[in-house]
């Protein structure tokens, strides 16, 4: 069994690292990484009914499915992940109070009232600190969880709120529970990697055989392949999302008022109406079908629609406006 320390804070780069180890490696892993702040989606969530994405662009911060089911969670530096990969026997594998214990023995070293409750949720007072999510791969098993640690919370609240009437979906939705930080409850000052050092010697007294694992020059390569060709892509992170509609009405400052209706299968429009007092009438439905099997992305909207004269279409509407309108 190996233990590994990311010295990476991307989140995309994490989750691949994850993935790589998982199915790469006969041995079992133990992990720890900090990212800087991420939205990291549930494999089976809708990435756009979990996020405000206008904040997150605004802020710059990194949007990454991960390989495991669950809820959205934010990652910044003051909030430590763990990962742990395991063989098991089949009908066995998905185990959350196992793999999380560590994470509870120590803080309860620690005079912290850390308890395991629900299915996988990690608490403190009633308080969640830790959620898990886990990924079964063959005859292994894949968990990890997040760790609380000084995240900002207030960021996290502000980044992960949506309209929940916007989307009509089956993706799975991420129940918010109130939640808070590891080190508002410690009784002497500790450090988010003095933390990260005591869950290691723990693990290490749990499983004597243990080494340190580090990345070869081959590893590396391969993680960034896997990065790049799947953890950055818009195809998986947003593009991945089950089927969903969307439904709009927005009125604008000189009176015009808009509704639009989206259905969106595999990331991509499929079907499109378009209302409103700005139409001209009789040639909205050529437009409603140049929107199909459009990316359901800003930039790939904006490229199609620079292509499209809105003025036969609309009176006095802005490509901003429209742009608007279907987010």
């Amino acid at each position: 069994m190996y233990y590994y320390i990311s010295n990476s804070n991307q989140a995309a780069f994490n989750q691949a690292t994850e993935e790589y180890f998982l199915k790469n490696f006969d041995e079992n892993f133990y992990m720890l990484y900090l990212n800087k702040a991420a939205v990291i989606i549930g494999k089976h969530q809708n990435a756009l009914a979990e996020i405000n994405l206008d904040k997150c662009q605004e802020q710059g911060i990194e949007i990454v499915r991960r390989l495991s089911g669950g809820g959205t969670v934010f990652h910044d530096e003051g909030n430590l992940n763990y990962c742990f990969i395991n063989e098991g026997q089949k009908g066995e594998l998905i185990n959350f109070r196992k793999y999380s214990q560590p994470v509870i023995d120590v803080l309860q070293s620690l005079n912290v009232n850390a308890k395991f409750e629900g299915k996988s949720d990690l608490t403190i007072d009633g308080m969640k600190f830790s959620g898990n999510a886990s990924h079964i791969y063959r005859s292994k098993v894949m968990q990890h969880g997040t760790m609380l640690f000084s995240s900002d919370l207030n960021r996290l609240n502000s980044l992960l709120k949506v309209n929940p009437l916007k989307f009509k979906d089956r993706g799975i939705r991420s129940i918010r529970s109130r939640v808070t930080n590891i080190s508002d409850h410690l009784s002497t000052p500790l450090s988010i990697d003095e933390l990260q050092n005591k869950i290691i010697q723990h693990v290490q007294n749990q499983f004597p055989e243990i080494k340190p694992y580090e990345l070869t020059d081959s590893d590396r390569e391969a993680i960034k392949k896997l990065m790049e060709e799947k953890y950055l892509k818009w195809e998986w992170n947003f593009g991945y999302s089950p089927k969903y509609k969307i439904e709009r009405l927005i009125s604008f400052a000189n009176g015009n008022i808009l509704e639009i209706e989206l259905d969106i299968e595999k990331g991509r429009i499929i079907r499109s109406e378009i209302l409103g007092n700005c139409i001209k009438m009789g040639n909205i439905v050529e437009l409603e079908n140049k929107l199909l099997n459009i990316p359901h992305h800003k930039e790939s909207l904006l490229q199609e629609l620079k292509q499209i004269n809105l003025n036969d279409y609309f009176l006095n509407l802005k490509i901003e406006e429209f742009i608007k309108a279907i987010f």
